[in-house]
């Protein structure tokens, strides 16, 4: 099947059929390559494929068929050249900025990130002496007042996690090439079903396999996307070293969750949205975070550049940290947990779990209170989740 041109085709018939090359047993499910090494046909053709001239499996740390099968599928449905898969998302945003930092380079990143990665580029690049510098993610003017001449790259995440705001990726790429700088985009909320980041403006995609492309909580990966170039010369030669690989069974994993990424993403979009709008008229409810409500700030931004609001809704309640844990502990279907992209409904409390190692203060300045609970609406009967809520609510 390496004759099609993929591109020619829909996103959703690229999530079922790109990427797999059959095998002499002919298959019609992609097989798992559960295989450490590969044997050559002599001496030459082993130095040939080690110094990268001739193509072909060397080592499963950098190459694998199954691996491979899932970045090239989820390149063509970003509309990016290339697609490089990691061990976990973290390890995808560390091989970004191993590949592409180095010391007294400048970064600038939204304040509303996930917590891990504030704390990575705080705790650990800034080790090797990369300072980085936090703005306000929907402030397209703070962004460029922020850069300074050492900045390599600017990193968001849209919408943002937990309280799903929304950047202009247009505008924010817009100033970051006109400085010389980079746009990285975290596209995990989103997905290529719902945002095409590359086509917008920005120069590399960072993903969360584990999220929505998995989307049944089994396993854990990553994945960037990128021009040829990009990965060529930054992030492969950082993989091939640093080995953060991607195995082959996850691989394999997120290839069947990409084959029902499409239909999963509008059903889990749809009940969001409902879910967002029921919440916003019940009592003990202080405020509602889902750009779908057009209350939220960025609510025609979100409607501009992405096809749907997303399946991530938070909200404010308004007693604080107690009324909070009582409607989370209140629940008897919804799962307790700080993962996201289920088809299982989960929920969490933000301040005490993904970003309570930040600072009160820190977290303070992004807005990430204590009555806030975040919730991803999986594809459970709506009425069974509102129920549930109903216990603590």
């Amino acid at each position: 099947m390496t004759d099609f041109d993929w591109n020619n085709y829909s996103l959703e018939t690229q999530a079922i059929r790109a990427g797999h090359d059959r095998t002499n047993q002919d298959e019609h499910s992609i097989p798992i390559f559960a295989t450490s090494s590969y044997v050559f046909k002599s001496a030459e053709e082993a130095a040939l494929r080690f110094t990268g001239k001739q193509p072909g499996n060397i080592y499963s740390r950098f190459t694998n068929p199954t691996v491979d099968a899932f970045q090239q599928r989820l390149a063509l449905m970003e509309k990016g050249e290339r697609c490089l898969a990691f061990s976990s998302g973290m390890a995808a945003i560390m091989a970004i900025g191993m590949g592409l930092l180095k010391t007294g380079d400048h970064v600038l990143c939204s304040r509303s990130v996930f917590g891990n990665t504030v704390l990575m580029f705080q705790n650990y690049f800034d080790k090797f002496g990369v300072k980085t510098d936090f703005v306000e993610l929907s402030n397209s003017a703070a962004w460029e007042a922020a850069i300074k001449p050492n900045t390599r790259f600017l990193f968001l995440e849209t919408p943002s996690n937990p309280l799903i705001e929304i950047a202009d990726i247009k505008a924010i790429a817009d100033i970051a090439h006109k400085n010389g700088c980079l746009l990285i985009v975290d596209n995990v909320f989103c997905t290529p079903v719902l945002q095409k980041p590359l086509e917008l403006g920005a120069d590399i995609i960072v993903h969360s396999a584990t999220k929505y492309i998995d989307g049944q909580g089994r396993c854990v990966g990553g994945a960037v996307v990128a021009s040829d170039e990009i990965i060529e010369k930054y992030i492969y030669p950082y993989l091939r070293t640093g080995g953060a690989t991607m195995s082959p069974f996850n691989a394999w994993v997120f290839l069947s969750g990409l084959e029902t990424l499409a239909v999963r993403m509008k059903a889990h979009c749809d009940s969001a949205f409902e879910l967002a709008k029921w919440l916003d008229v019940q009592p003990g409810v202080e405020k509602v975070y889902y750009p779908g409500l057009n209350s939220h700030p960025q609510h025609e931004l979100a409607k501009s550049q992405q096809s749907h609001f997303g399946a991530v809704v938070s909200f404010e309640l308004t007693e604080g940290k107690e009324h909070a844990w009582k409607v989370i502990d209140a629940t008897n279907m919804l799962s307790i947990t700080a993962n996201l992209g289920d088809v299982k409904t989960t929920i969490t409390h933000p301040a005490t779990t993904t970003h309570g190692r930040l600072s009160p203060e820190v977290r303070e300045e992004v807005g990430i209170k204590d009555s806030l609970v975040r919730i991803s609406v999986g594809l459970e009967d709506l009425e069974d989740i509102k129920n549930d809520l109903l216990n603590g609510l």
